[in-house]
């Protein structure tokens, strides 16, 4: 059985968003590392892949989609599983993220059950490997 933490990345503008995102998954065994917008969180994602990304859409610098985009050219990044989370709730928007690169989609605010379970999917961790590690 391996006991390796799976490593998030949160790659969110807003702190409060951050910050509630690591809680829930924290608390759920995950180790989560935060980027404040696409440019930092494609360094941070370069630096030290994690085993998935939570993506917000609208931020500064760089969006989620150009992010998102620019990672799924890069070798060592294009099968990381991602999430992107975002305010924009038209079908539109699912399909923009679908197409630049999103495994998943969430309209915020996200419920930590949601969150938690599609982290554990994505990442091929089972309901039980809760409080391994």
């Amino acid at each position: 059985m391996n006991n390796d933490k799976r490593r998030v990345l949160v790659v969110d503008d807003a702190v409060t968003v951050r910050a509630y995102t690591r809680q829930v998954l924290e608390a759920d065994g995950f180790v989560v590392d935060e980027a404040i917008n696409g440019i930092d969180g494609l360094e941070h994602a370069m630096a030290n892949p994690p085993d998935l990304l939570i993506v917000d859409i609208n931020m500064q610098k760089m969006d989620g989609y150009a992010m998102l985009r620019v990672l799924r050219q890069e070798p060592a990044l294009r099968d990381v599983p991602a999430v992107m989370i975002s305010t924009e709730s038209k079908d539109s928007d699912r399909e923009q993220a679908r197409l630049a690169g999103a495994n998943w989609y969430f309209v915020k605010p996200v419920k930590p059950k949601d969150l938690s379970e599609a982290a554990r999917l994505l990442t091929g961790r089972s309901h039980e490997d809760k409080r391994e590690g």
